[in-house]
């Protein structure tokens, strides 16, 4: 059984993670999803996300762009991150259930981008 964090807008992956709307928690099982739950998104603040996504069991997160802050802490936690994606949240967890979906490793560095990545510098 693996717990799956889908950073979205709705039931697309966002594009940035920390301005998501909402995030899909997708529980699997031998390849395929058991359950789907939708959160909101409970506030952007520094370092928060990360952590309550690990607290709530996710051990992989789909999310469009992330700060390095962001894959930092997701790191310590132990927590895959997969970024770069696009398109629907559920097509996205069965590419990545089936071994096709690949992180694009596109974090964002951007100073000028900074606010939509949830980097604060």
């Amino acid at each position: 059984m693996m717990k799956i964090a889908v950073a979205a807008m709705g039931n697309t992956v966002a594009g940035h993670f920390g301005h998501c709307e909402n995030f899909i928690f997708f529980d699997t099982a031998d390849g395929v999803i058991t359950a789907v739950n939708s959160v909101p998104n409970p506030g952007h603040r520094p370092g928060f996300l990360p952590n309550f996504l690990a607290d709530n069991g996710a051990q992989v997160i789909i999310s469009g762009g992330m700060g390095g802050g962001a894959v930092d802490i997701f790191n310590e936690r132990g927590v895959e991150v997969i970024v770069g994606v696009q398109g629907d949240a559920t097509a996205a967890v069965e590419s990545y259930l089936k071994g096709e979906l690949v992180s694009t490793g596109s974090i964002c560095h951007e100073h000028e981008h900074a606010d939509e990545c949830g980097e604060h510098h």
